[in-house]
């Protein structure tokens, strides 16, 4: 199987996870993109759900589906948030932010009863940190977070844009500092160290917020909890 294919096989079995009448939170990313064009063929068939996005890219895809989209001011309280990560160790803690969104993904996810992660088994690792891990900054304060987030050894560098032309920006305009700093044996700590910064937005690291994650692989879809 190849890892398009396991990403299309664990974004449609999350659909099965949404109900008719559901408040649903849509992530952003390239597995998140399938599992949304698997649901919003759900709702050609009749499913009704109302949807808030965390990403504009995903939300213009989702409308064009013809799903019903609206924003969190209009609906605060979801059932359920679907999303996928970039990395998923045990206990569900992950690395996000690859596409740049890990900001809005976080407030949406926050405002969901539940948060499912979509995977393909390629993204399940023992310790965090093979993956680089995103810090979302204040544009002003760049300066500064690169050298505090240097100075905790987290080798942080500017992400720039898709096309190469300049520094990437994320849908709230801030800018993105990619930490490649190796084995992370203490998340909490690392986050608590990050967010102690003045001027990051927001980092990468989600802890304690995922309740279940599907992983697509050669056996089919399994299960993982915290």
């Amino acid at each position: 199987m190849t890892q398009d294919e396991a990403k299309a096989l664990v974004g449609k079995r999350a659909v099965e996870f949404v109900q008719d009448g559901m408040a649903v939170g849509l992530g952003t990313g390239s597995t998140s993109t399938l599992f949304i064009k698997a649901l919003g063929e759900r709702v050609k068939q009749g499913l009704k759900i109302r949807c808030v996005a965390s990403s504009d890219a995903s939300h213009n895809l989702a409308a064009s589906l013809g799903m019903d989209i609206t924003t969190l001011d209009k609906l605060p309280d979801l059932d359920v948030y679907i999303d996928g990560a970039d990395e998923v160790a045990p206990g569900l803690t992950l690395i996000k932010g690859g596409g740049g969104a890990m900001l809005r993904e976080k407030i949406v996810a926050s405002s969901a009863k539940k948060f499912i992660v979509v995977v393909d088994q390629t993204k399940v690792v023992k310790t965090l940190g093979r993956f680089p891990l995103p810090v979302e900054v204040i544009k002003m304060a760049l300066p500064l977070v690169h050298s505090k987030l240097a100075a905790l050894g987290l080798n942080p560098s500017q992400r720039p844009a898709k096309n190469g032309d300049g520094p990437y920006l994320t849908d709230e305009g801030n800018y993105i500092l990619d930490c490649a700093c190796g084995q992370i044996p203490d998340p909490a700590a690392t986050a608590a160290a990050i967010r102690g910064i003045v001027g990051v937005v927001e980092h990468g690291l989600f802890l304690n917020m995922a309740s279940l994650a599907l992983i697509a692989g050669d056996g089919g879809v399994t299960e993982m909890y915290p």
